[in-house]
């Protein structure tokens, strides 16, 4: 009985793995952001939500569920740092005022879903009025709702009159938006009010912006001491920081208080660039949205005033993006979309091209320095063992032409398909219905 036993017991273990639970891609093309190079022929081994090996030798398990995406290039899902969810381009200023925050929310959800479409798997909300985003956040987390994964801002935080205020209305209202917050006990006290309510970063204004009236995108707002404060708090409570900031001497302050990253940068001077290099200060220049304001502006509402404004510092803002990567400062993709219609996110990868990176660059941005940013690149960012699998694919070469990714074929989060061909849902399908592949 002894050697039946044995006899059996060598003959089980001899047999293939049987891996039911375990889904197999097969990449034809594979972008490796770490290496910033393009493999062939990858087979990418998904379990538990997880990648658990990758390579051109790696066994496809017995009873693995196979992808074939062998006809295809298989990238990291994309990351942009810089949305606003609870943002319509199409809204005009009087029915902005109108919506409530639970209807921030619903537009939120909506927009949360045609973003992971595109291909982002994860966004860093950069202010919501009301907490929207985070309450978005957790819906997504919790699977009430379908998006990219969240990093929320909550509202964001200024000083009176400023950019992070709202100065729409008239002294008779009263009115100021949630975040603004006066001197360095204010500005205190409401990032732990932030902190306190679940956002995950501190977004504020170190500098006027373009779309606000009553302040100057060149005119930088808060005082260096209460700058220090923002931030020294914000860390404290391990928050990172991102500092919206045209002007230069804005810039300037938001580094020397050690913010995480910069936002816009559009006036940012040679010493804002070398001391965001000695930092390693990120930078997130949204310069593809001023193309969708000039074309689509007026006929949203923008006056001619704020559309000019807007044209002259995207051309400025796109010279200095120039001198930014040329100097060595660190970059994460980041658009400000909600300025301009949801989805349509990757559109600023070929204006990046244009003004100076490699596609490979834009698209490094575009994943592992977004997620490094964010720091959870042990999480997601690049496509590797002990990351989760958040895999998009497209038809032809993002490297030849970085413009392809703006045409996602395959969708991939945390292992679950939301777009593709019906074989490739049903291989992994997610708890939502999922977008045919065009």
């Amino acid at each position: 009985m002894r050697l039946v036993f044995a006899a059996v017991v060598a003959v089980l273990f001899a047999l293939p793995a049987v891996a039911a639970d375990v889904v197999a891609i097969k990449a034809g093309r594979m972008v490796d952001v770490t290496a910033k190079r393009v493999l062939a022929d990858q087979v990418i081994l998904i379990e538990d939500r997880r990648i658990t090996a990758v390579g051109r030798d790696v066994a496809i398990p017995s009873g693995a569920r196979v992808i074939d995406l062998s006809e295809a290039t298989v990238l990291p899902g994309l990351i942009d740092v810089h949305t606003h969810l609870t943002y319509d381009p199409v809204l005009k200023p009087d029915e902005i005022l109108a919506l409530s925050y639970p209807r921030l929310a619903i537009l939120a959800a909506m927009n949360a879903r045609a973003t992971l479409l595109a291909g982002f798997t994860t966004v860093r909300d950069a202010g919501a009025e009301g907490y929207a985003d985070v309450a978005v956040r957790d819906g997504i987390e919790r699977g009430d709702i379908m998006g990219p994964r969240v990093f929320a801002a909550g509202p964001w935080i200024g000083q009176t009159g400023g950019h992070c205020d709202d100065n729409s209305l008239g002294p008779q209202y009263e009115h100021r938006a949630s975040g603004v917050a006066d001197g360095i006990d204010e500005i205190r006290r409401m990032v732990r009010m932030h902190a306190k309510y679940g956002v995950d970063l501190i977004k504020f204004c170190a500098s006027g912006g373009i779309f606000t009236s009553g302040d100057l995108p060149g005119a930088p707002e808060y005082s260096i001491d209460e700058v220090n404060v923002l931030v020294e708090e914000a860390h404290r409570l391990n928050r990172t920081v991102a500092a919206h900031a045209h002007a230069a001497e804005g810039i300037k302050n938001a580094i020397r208080a050690g913010a995480d990253s910069i936002e816009h940068a559009s006036l940012v001077d040679d010493e804002g660039i070398r001391l965001a290099r000695r930092a390693g200060t990120v930078f997130v220049m949204d310069i593809y949205n001023t193309d969708y304001t000039q074309a689509e502006g007026k006929k949203n509402g923008l006056d001619d005033e704020t559309l000019k404004q807007d044209r002259e510092y995207g051309e400025i803002q796109r010279e200095r993006f120039r001198r930014a990567v040329a100097g060595g400062v660190a970059m994460a993709f980041g658009t400000d979309v909600g300025l301009f219609p949801h989805g349509t996110n990757a559109k600023q990868l070929a204006v990046m091209v244009r003004y100076g990176m490699t596609s490979m660059e834009a698209i490094v941005a575009a994943t592992l320095n977004g997620a490094k940013l964010l720091k959870r690149e042990k999480d997601f960012g690049a496509i590797e063992a002990g990351r989760f699998a958040d895999i998009i694919a497209v038809r032809g070469d993002p490297i030849a032409d970085v413009a392809v990714l703006e045409r996602v074929s395959f969708v991939m989060k945390e292992g679950r398909v939301y777009r593709g061909s019906p074989a490739q849902c049903d291989a992994a399908p997610a708890r939502w219905a999922c977008e045919a592949a065009d």
